[in-house]
């Protein structure tokens, strides 16, 4: 059973209600410090809207709650537990070890976003007929190949848009070679290395 500890404005999960239970004696006389298991134990213990705050904010922003802004206050109990015990929940415990805590990963950087790219046993699915990713595999591979302004034209998009799908898309995910050149008028024509 998954259970957290909240050992002053610290949120940590553990895989069990013992582990919890023995960080929180561990603690000393810090306050609060609490083991729960639930919403409702949550709710039943003696914290005040104020420490729910403390610990709303002492998580807010941090991975993996980057998405959570500190809040000033809540309106009302109810809500901050509600609120509180829904982002606890994405503090998986590891199969042995304690999480890092909310407040201990704070000033850590950012997770990187995975990227994907092509591998030789599992190609990229081709494109789809009539797609832009089809009109602009087109365009590449006529033998005069495409400037930047004919792509945009052809898809509507940005230039920073079409060459960050040359290279997202094309280059990294499919496995495609495009090359770019330079034309005597300085115009960059990008093409299809086959």
């Amino acid at each position: 059973m998954k259970a957290f500890s909240i050992i002053e404005t610290n949120v940590t999960a553990y895989p069990t209600v013992a582990e919890a239970k023995q960080a929180v004696s561990a603690a000393g006389d810090s306050e609060p410090r609490l083991a729960v298991t639930s919403e409702a134990e949550l709710a039943a213990s003696s914290l005040g809207v104020g420490q729910l705050v403390d610990i709303w904010n002492g998580f807010a922003g941090v991975v993996p709650f980057d998405d959570l802004k500190p809040v000033k206050k809540f309106t009302d109990r109810k809500t901050a537990i509600a609120r509180l015990w829904k982002a606890v929940q994405r503090l998986a415990p590891a199969p042995t070890a304690p999480t890092v805590d909310a407040q201990g990963a704070q000033g850590a950087p950012k997770k990187a976003r995975s990227r994907k790219a092509a591998t030789p046993d599992q190609p990229a699915a081709p494109a789809r007929e009539g797609s832009k990713k089809a009109q602009v595999i087109a365009l590449l591979r006529r033998p005069e190949g495409a400037t930047l302004a004919a792509l945009q034209e052809a898809t509507g998009w940005q230039a920073h848009s079409v060459r960050g799908f040359l290279s997202g898309s094309l280059g990294k995910k499919m496995g495609l070679k495009v090359t770019r050149l330079k034309r005597d008028d300085g115009a960059s024509v990008y093409s299809l290395a086959e």
